[in-house]
């Protein structure tokens, strides 16, 4: 099936199912309408790939993230799709698996592709990716790395407001015992979190004692690093988790070996994804309205390739603590 095919049933020229496809020019509506209803009858499928290198406005978005995996990217990605789709584009997606390496790569194969701009949801960063962007006319949105600039947008979210807001409801709870468990402690947006959760216990030194564990992200990482609390002898009576994929595995390390929760041992989580709610005891968490980032996202990226006021912004999100069942008061 081609152009000249669908141009033949609707009764104009290749130019006008150009125009139509390709949304630019002046067409008559009933004309506009004639074209597409040949479009839906013939099943044709534009060559979105050749209209692009053609010269024609690429309607494709590009999405970078760290852990497909984890609930909360995807949940970013649905959000970032569905308002896409709103305005017309799709949305691509490439996974790092938090290898900077893997950045840059994943970046120079979405300019390869000619995005019509590109969100980078990512934790970890690398010194070639500002020099990749900057050689490059792609609008951008950056979440929780880099800077703003001419076509840059950034959002970021106050992880570090959240972690106290967390440590300081365990310890009216009772708490002085807390641990920490996190994942690739030294990238930027992780460690701001644990070091917020340092600075926050030892504001209640030496009343207070912590210790914290790292490992993978994900349900299994957190499994894993509660595993290594518990056995360390610290007897934690309350473990904050860096997010809540990781916070799910170490509820059920805890529930393994026989203790409850919260009335043993308090979690809390951060995100608040929909498992969250679901887990048993339900996760007291911190949310990170993910929507935002998603429609801020493609807003920020549509509004940069038209040269839009809202390119080159930089917003801050900040968290809510959502109390549930995996925090209670300390045991006896």
């Amino acid at each position: 099936m081609n152009v000249e095919e669908v141009a033949k049933r609707a009764k104009v020229s290749t130019a006008t199912v150009s125009r139509v496809l390709n949304n630019v020019g002046p067409v008559k509506s009933s004309t506009r309408s004639r074209v597409l209803r040949a479009v839906t009858e013939l099943k044709y499928q534009p060559n979105i790939h050749a209209r692009t290198l053609a010269g024609g406005k690429s309607r494709t978005l590009g999405m970078v993230v760290s852990n497909l995996e984890n609930p909360f990217f995807l949940d970013v990605f649905r959000t970032m799709e569905a308002e896409a789709h709103k305005n017309g584009y799709e949305v691509v997606v490439a996974n790092t698996d938090y290898q900077a390496e893997q950045l840059v790569k994943s970046i120079r194969l979405m300019i390869a592709r000619r995005v019509a701009g590109l969100a980078i949801i990512v934790s970890e960063t690398d010194p070639r990716l500002t020099e990749e962007l900057s050689h490059n006319n792609v609008p951008v949105m950056l979440y929780d790395v880099g800077a703003p600039s001419e076509k840059t947008s950034n959002i970021r979210v106050n992880y570090g407001g959240g972690v106290e807001n967390a440590v300081e409801y365990l310890y009216t709870l009772g708490h002085r015992r807390i641990s920490f468990v996190s994942h690739h402690a030294t990238l930027g947006p992780l460690s701001v979190r644990e070091q917020a959760f340092r600075k926050t216990v030892n504001q209640y030194a030496p009343e207070v004692s912590w210790r914290s564990a790292v490992n993978i992200d994900g349900l299994e990482g957190g499994r894993m690093a509660a595993c290594e609390l518990l056995n360390s002898g610290f007897d934690p009576t309350a473990i904050v988790c860096v997010n809540d994929f990781m916070a799910l595995g170490a509820l059920r390390e805890i529930r393994e070996r026989g203790l409850r929760v919260p009335q043993d041992v308090s979690v809390t989580g951060f995100d608040n994804i929909k498992l969250s709610e679901f887990s048993f005891p339900s996760l007291t968490t911190l949310h990170i309205d993910r929507e935002a980032i998603g429609r801020l996202a493609v807003q920020a990226l549509i509004a940069g390739e038209s040269g839009g006021t809202n390119a080159g912004r930089e917003t801050t999100l900040e968290t809510e603590l959502i109390i549930r069942d995996s925090t209670g008061p300390v045991r006896a």
